[in-house]
């Protein structure tokens, strides 16, 4: 039997948290944040609902965001989570542009509850 959902993604989150922010470098540019959030309405909104109420995956709320670290929450967008249907974004995104998912998530989600 396999234990809670919840705990399986706090546990891979703790074991895919890689000290990410040390690995920040330049900001990234005006341009690419636009873009990031772009993507993050249009392509994971595919899945959490273009407004990230949930849709094929949950809801994306910063109540839910801010239960991760922003080092773990980075983690899982890169690596996905596996046996589900969130797949990890490491080709397409950096850890830099995962940290500012991250944290875009976590402080400026303009869904609250």
């Amino acid at each position: 039997m396999l234990p809670p959902l919840n705990l399986r993604l706090s546990l891979l989150a703790m074991a895919c948290a890689l000290p990410l922010a040390a690995q920040a470098e330049t900001p990234l540019s005006a341009e690419r944040e636009a873009e990031l959030e772009t993507l993050l309405y249009q392509d994971c909104g595919s899945c959490h609902g273009m407004t990230l109420r949930g849709g094929l995956g949950p809801e994306l709320p910063r109540s839910r965001m801010n239960a991760y670290s922003q080092d773990g929450l980075a983690a899982l967008i890169l690596h996905g989570v596996e046996g589900t249907a969130m797949p990890g974004w490491e080709g397409l995104l950096t850890e830099q542009e995962a940290l500012w998912l991250a944290d875009h998530l976590q402080n400026d989600n303009p869904l609250d509850e």
